[in-house]
């Protein structure tokens, strides 16, 4: 498995922006597919977007337009741009990484508000 912590979470006015990042413990290019989830208060979690090894990058449709998925291979990091904010995009940010068989890894979570 591959351990994952985020960070970057924050309270951001509607229409701003903010970038998550995810620090992966071993090589991203060893990592299957990297993505995020969100899980937003008394809803289930959901996928965002997710980043395949590859190269090639999916969204909800939720986000497309507004987020890009991108990744630092030299720093071992993921990363999500998240332009033009709304309230719908208040969450708990997950980040995840799948490596061959073995379970999914989740990081710990960062949160977004966004508020004015």
């Amino acid at each position: 498995q591959v351990q994952l912590v985020e960070s970057g979470g924050g309270l951001v006015q509607p229409g701003g922006s903010l970038r998550l990042s995810c620090a992966a413990s071993r090589s991203i290019l060893s990592i299957n597919r990297m993505g995020w989830y969100r899980q937003a208060p008394g809803k289930q979690r959901e996928w965002v977007a997710t980043f395949t090894s590859g190269g090639l990058t999916n969204y909800a449709d939720s986000v497309k337009g507004r987020f890009t998925i991108s990744r630092d291979n030299a720093k071992n990091t993921l990363y999500l741009q998240m332009n033009s904010l709304e309230p719908e995009d208040t969450a708990v940010y997950y980040c995840y990484g799948d490596v061959g068989a073995l379970p999914r890894s989740w990081g710990q979570g960062t949160e977004v508000t966004v508020s004015s």
